[in-house]
């Protein structure tokens, strides 16, 4: 399935966030709890991200493709956020061995990590890239 890269916001930081709005994947994505903050592994699925096309794997016949190059990229620096690189986000994930990916019902206004992980309706959780 192909994903509009208007869903989608590519956040750089140390452990890369991956959001998505409208994935067709968010229902075979389990429900995320992580009220502390530490984000669990996404069972089963995997994360290939690339400068042009991101791919996000799951089990069966659940996955995604993203065209990345056209993607919204921001780097996320305390309370404010800038534009981005993909090439940058991509080493992000590389350094990081994945990303976290989140399916959510609409892209937030401002970025909060915290409240994005504890906010009971996000589904996801880290996706390793394989090696």
């Amino acid at each position: 399935m192909l994903l509009d890269p208007e869903n989608t916001l590519f956040v750089r930081g140390a452990v890369p966030m991956l959001l998505m709005v409208d994935a067709p994947v968010h229902d075979a994505l389990p429900l995320l709890t992580a009220p502390d903050g530490e984000v669990p592994r996404c069972g089963g699925w995997s994360i290939v991200p690339r400068l042009t096309l991101c791919v996000v794997e799951g089990p069966g016949d659940h996955g995604l493709v993203i065209p990345a190059f056209t993607a919204p990229v921001v780097d996320e620096a305390g309370d404010h956020t800038a534009s981005g690189d993909m090439g940058d986000w991509c080493a992000d994930a590389e350094q990081a061995g994945g990303a976290v990916v989140l399916s959510v019902d609409r892209m937030p206004e401002v970025l909060d990590r915290p409240a994005l992980l504890s906010s009971g309706t996000v589904r996801g959780g880290f996706m390793p890239a394989p090696a």
